[in-house]
């Protein structure tokens, strides 16, 4: 051998173990961090043939660029001509190589970070959905964003707020958290019917800036309790759409039988139901729901048992139309808004606080459990509170912005369905509007009912939408003019029309049929007509006349479910305003309509009802389609 080449190969031999110590002691200066990485790369590589471990551990490590970076290329240079760590062979080196170039490449393609500001960073991420899954029982929320926000660490935060929570509160403490990403998907349990329950709350993601957490998406809400509920079939499928709000001291004899009604509604004002019983022949109930107990009158909800008992045995779809009457006992069902008084009988419900929310809940459960089953009746369709445009007078709160008051219905709304549905999973729940549709008036009391359903549907889509259905009340104008076809300029045939009535409520069809306001399968939402009447005042021919003009609108309508006729008898206060609504005197006596309503959805329609085309000045029916 040649001195000068041995000479040669020594000092390389010393300067390669120099580089090799050099690298060794830099690596466990860094605690092994280096070392463990090629291990790790290598065991990877072996058993799953996957460069996505490599990936995960090189993102604990540092990111490309820093000194890791560079004592890795050292080593695995030094493993080709060294291979210090066995005789690993030329081709696992290589996959080294191709997975630390796959490494690089991830990174680059890595979704843009974003510095969060007081515009972006309410929204910067979107829930796409919260729902409950049907296998695990637990809440699953997705997200997705364009990019990754900026803050102190690499975590998004799942929280659970409550229905009146506009922001996290010190004491509101995360479910659980996830690495940032455009796509996120975080699990909570729903803790159903528990003290600490999530089946009323609304899910937020937050992240830590300078150590708070702030929200980056907007709540969103459960919107599939059905998923959950014990009845699935509750829902009784009506004959016909001919309703009556009945007279409840004719429940038991044969009116309803003979009139072939075939959907009814009913009121249920919830002070009612509360409270301990007096009469010790009806115990009082005591229920318990999310780890508290509430007393409900057993005599009160003994007559609904009858009341909606009777209606199922005679095979009659029921509505019932949920009503927050004033009571000094249970004021915390009272929005805080609506506490100073008013004129309205109802009053809005309370979802801007714990104890509201808790009673709404506990009611709507009781209510839905009672009447779900066969023992004391069913309840397929439920209204929630009465005319909520007409604020003054039928779901009073102190008057303020059409998108604050539609927020504080909405809260409560969201209760009620949502628990009515965790329970009875083919019921349908109803917000409510009057004939008042786009007035514009100045200094209005109220609101228009157009304004209210734009609000209520905007509402419901950006924190979850949910299916539920729109219950109207089409009353002519006057309430004392009986003669639906009689022109008046308040009632046209566009969306801008200031009233919707009979005359022409494909005004309020049509505009349901609008894309924004389909439900999530693209259907029509289901609309109700749950409330009207035509006063006898001026005759009982244009009384019966009205109703047979209204109904074969009705029947002819394809997105109308149901029509509500008001009422079964007369009622003495509204008789006085000349509002003579009944079938029937108050006296008992039937009227003419008895008959035409007796018999339209019947093969001798027209034996009772074509008299009326005189009266309307048509020839055929058709003509008022």
């Amino acid at each position: 051998m040649n001195s000068d080449t041995g000479n040669r190969n020594d000092h390389t031999g010393k300067k390669r173990n120099r580089k090799i110590r050099k690298v060794r002691k830099k690596k466990a200066g860094k605690k092994g961090l280096v070392l463990k990485l090629a291990a790790a790369v290598i065991s990877a590589v072996l058993i799953v043939g996957s460069l996505i471990y490599f990936l995960v551990i090189r993102e604990q490590v540092e990111e490309p660029g820093g000194e890791m970076e560079e004592l890795a290329a050292e080593l695995i240079e030094d493993i080709r001509e060294e291979e210090p760590l066995g005789d690993i062979g030329a081709g696992i080196i290589d996959h080294i190589v191709t997975a630390e170039n796959a490494v690089d490449e991830a990174y680059k393609s890595r979704p843009q970070t974003h510095e969060l500001t007081e515009s972006n960073r309410a929204d910067f991420a979107k829930i796409e959905s919260c729902l409950i899954d049907s296998g695990s029982g637990k809440v699953v929320v997705t997200a997705g964003s364009d990019g990754i926000p900026a803050s102190d660490d690499k975590y998004y935060y799942l929280f659970a707020l409550n229905t009146y929570d506009t922001d996290i509160t010190e004491d509101n403490e995360y479910i659980t958290r996830e690495y940032k990403d455009t796509t996120i998907v975080m699990e909570a349990a729903l803790n159903y019917n528990r003290g600490n329950s999530r089946l009323f709350k609304k899910f937020a993601l937050a992240v830590k800036k300078d150590g708070k957490y702030i929200l980056v998406s907007t709540p969103h809400y459960i919107t599939n309790p059905e998923a959950i509920a014990k009845y699935s079939s509750v829902y009784q499928q009506p004959a016909s759409k001919k309703g009556l709000l009945v007279d409840p001291n004719k429940l038991r004899g044969n009116e309803l039988d003979d009139l072939g009604v075939k959907q009814a509604a009913y009121n249920i004002p919830v002070a009612r139901l509360l409270g301990p019983t007096s009469n010790s022949a009806y115990p009082t109930i005591h229920y318990t729901y999310n780890g508290r107990t509430y007393a409900f009158n057993g005599q009160v909800v003994a007559e609904y048992d009858i009341v909606f008992g009777t209606l199922t045995a005679k095979g009659i779809t029921t509505t019932a139309i949920i009503l927050n009457n004033y009571s000094s006992s249970y004021q915390q069902l009272i929005h805080p808004k609506a506490r100073s008084g008013g004129s309205a009988p109802y009053y809005m419900f309370n979802g801007a606080e714990e104890s509201g929310v808790e009673y709404m809940a506990a009611i709507a459960t009781f209510l839905a459990e009672r009447y779900s089953g066969s023992s004391h009746g069913r309840i397929s369709n439920w209204v929630i509170a009465n005319e909520i445009n007409a604020r003054k007078e039928w779901n009073y709160m102190e008057k303020t912005d059409t998108a604050t008051y539609v927020e504080e219905y909405v809260k409560a709304f969201r209760v009620f369905y949502t628990a009515i549905k965790s329970v009875s999973s083919s019921a349908k729940v109803y917000m409510p509007i009057d004939q008042q549709w786009d007035r514009n008036l100045k200094n209005n009391p109220n609101y228009d009912g157009r304004d209210i359903l734009d609000e209520f549907n905007r509402n419901i889509k950006e924190k979850g939408d949910i299916d539920w259905g729109l219950a109207q009340h089409p009353y002519n104008v006057p309430l004392t003019e009986g003669r639906i076809w009689k022109s008046n300029k308040l009632v046209t045939h566009s969306a801008g029309t200031s009233m919707i009535t009979m005359a022409n409520i494909e005004v309020l069809t049509n505009y349901m049929q609008q894309e924004q306001f389909l439900d999530s399968n693209g259907e029509v939402r289901s609309i109700i007509l749950s409330e009207q009447g035509y006063t006898s005042t001026a005759g009982e021919a244009v009384q019966a006349a009205a109703f047979a003009y209204a109904y074969y609108k009705t029947e002819h309508n394809p997105y109308i479910d149901a029509f509500l006729l008001n009422r079964q008898t007369d009622a003495p206060e509204e008789v006085a305003q000349g509002l003579a609504f009944g079938l029937n005197h108050s006296n008992g006596a039937h009227k003419q309509i008895y008959n035409a309503f007796k018999y339209i959805d019947t093969p001798s329609h027209a034996e009772y009802t074509d008299f009326a085309k005189s009266i309307i000045g048509i020839s055929s029916w058709s003509e008022i389609y």
